[in-house]
């Protein structure tokens, strides 16, 4: 749910910076199905279906990584990809040095107010994890209690810098690979 709400205050500061939202509408994004169909993905192995097999359930959860990473590449020229790049590169070598498991620390989990429930759990504690310092290590306590990771921060980041850079005044959409240019 924090992750909503930081994408909301992203957004939610075009405006209050002169920006024009409206100029969203001129954005090409290539492959937008892409990350539509990998967030399905995740909410039915995390919240439908969080039981079964959990080799599948982690890797579909890799899977969506990969997925991510093709719209990133599709998209790569616009503002601010870099930077979401580079923030997924750090959430997926976490999730797949741990065979699938973001891993979560179990004090940040305690301050933020989060409990393990039964089921898969793309972000959970994991015993000796690898690359625990890319995990989800960061708090966030409070009504939409969560932890965060180095690389959502990085791609919350990427999000602003698309977001500022798509809507500022005069912004030009950036063009397409094989669109004419003139």
């Amino acid at each position: 749910m924090v992750l909503i709400a930081l994408a909301l205050i992203c957004v939610a500061t075009v405006p209050l910076t002169g920006g024009n939202l409206a100029q969203l509408a001129d954005l090409r994004l290539r492959g937008l199905w892409i990350p539509l169909v990998a967030l399905a993905i995740q909410v039915i192995i995390t919240v439908v279906v969080p039981t079964g097999s959990m080799a599948l359930h982690r890797g579909l959860h890799i899977a969506t990584y990969v997925m991510i990473g093709m719209f990133l590449w599709a998209n790569r020229r616009l503002a601010g990809i870099r930077l979401l790049t580079l923030g997924a590169a750090c959430n997926a070598a976490a999730i797949i040095a741990n065979l699938g498991v973001m891993p979560a620390s179990r004090s940040a989990e305690r301050l933020a107010g989060l409990s393990l429930r039964a089921g898969f759990d793309n972000s959970a504690p994991v015993q000796h994890a690898h690359l625990a310092w890319l995990g989800d290590i960061i708090p966030w306590p409070g009504p939409l209690h969560n932890v965060l990771s180095i690389g959502d921060l990085l791609i919350f980041a990427g999000t602003m810098v698309l977001l500022h850079r798509s809507c500022r005044r005069g912004a030009v959409a950036t063009p397409r690979l094989g669109d004419a240019v003139s």
